[in-house]
């Protein structure tokens, strides 16, 4: 059976920083099949690629500056980051990149989706802005039908 990691990436005390956390967190409280696993990933996303040998799609929630307006929601996947230099991305992402690098060295490399939002303010502050909080329940529908259209390819 083919498995799906869905990975909430972020700091909850940075304000929007922190909306990839708060989606999984969300996320990992509905009913799910045995094949979808949940993982709050912190900031620390190299630190992780051993978790990905055990996964064939690892699908990333995540702010991402995409120079639009708060709330926005981008799809990505691994051809995204890696070619287009206009995309801005945060450093989880980098960092993700290089767990991708070092987990297809150790011979499994899942493939990778993110689900990304436009912040509208990182700074030390908890919750969300006003356009998170106004956006979230949007985003939170998308990574469901995500995790779906994931879950149909398999």
């Amino acid at each position: 059976m083919k498995t799906l990691l869905v990975m909430g990436i972020g700091n909850i005390l940075l304000k929007d920083e922190g909306v990839g956390v708060f989606c999984v967190q969300a996320l990992e409280k509905e009913d799910w099949p045995e094949n979808v696993a949940f993982v709050d990933g912190g900031t620390f996303t190299q630190d992780l690629f051993y978790l990905f040998e055990n996964y064939d799609h690892l699908l990333v929630l995540d702010a991402v500056r995409g120079g639009r307006e708060p709330g926005t929601i981008y799809r990505l996947e691994e051809k995204d980051l890696q070619e287009n230099s206009s995309q801005q991305v945060s450093l989880h992402d980098i960092d993700l990149l290089d767990s991708l690098k070092m987990a297809e060295l150790l011979g499994k490399k899942p493939v990778l989706t993110v689900l990304g939002i436009e912040p509208e303010k990182i700074a030390w502050e908890m919750g969300l802005t006003q356009s998170l909080e106004n956006a979230f329940p949007d985003y939170l529908e998308l990574a469901r039908k995500e995790i779906t259209r994931i879950l149909e390819t398999f």
